[in-house]
């Protein structure tokens, strides 16, 4: 996912486009499926979101073209989750430690309304997602690559 930062703005005018919530949770699959696969050896207990009913790992990389920048691989069980977790993928990667740890991810679920569409038991898997992305950015030093996790 290297690259462009999606960014909260980018996300909500792409949802605002989509008529109503069929139409948004039909496109948060299609972005789920096309989620490139993820690095099996990244699929460890430290990289995995524990609070989500769903199996879902989340891990940083270091980007290619910008070693003080982040990217992330992350894979999941739920196409509708797997659909949100590539959401936070596009908005998270492609940016510094201290951007992702400043993103505001509370005004994005609440423009996108996500809490009033999908379960609260999915709801707070979605915030154990970031918290754990969020955790995970600062545990990589500035200016070092995060190395993959084992567990």
């Amino acid at each position: 996912m290297s690259g462009h930062a999606l960014s909260i703005e980018e996300v909500v005018e792409n949802f605002e486009f989509l008529e109503d919530w069929d139409a948004r949770y039909a496109y948060l699959v299609e972005l789920g499926e096309a989620l490139p696969a993820m690095d099996e050896s990244l699929r460890t207990e430290d990289n995995r979101v524990h609070a989500c009913m769903s199996k879902l790992w989340v891990c940083p990389t270091a980007d290619s073209a910008h070693e003080e920048r982040l990217d992330y691989q992350g894979d999941c069980d739920t196409a509708i989750i797997k659909g949100v977790l590539a959401l936070l993928i596009g908005v998270m990667s492609g940016r510094t430690r201290d951007d992702i740890l400043s993103l505001d991810m509370e005004r994005l679920f609440d423009e996108l309304k996500l809490a009033e569409h999908l379960s609260q038991n999915r709801h707070v898997g979605i915030y154990a997602i970031v918290d754990l992305m969020k955790a995970q950015a600062r545990g990589t030093e500035a200016g070092s690559p995060p190395a993959a996790r084992s567990a």
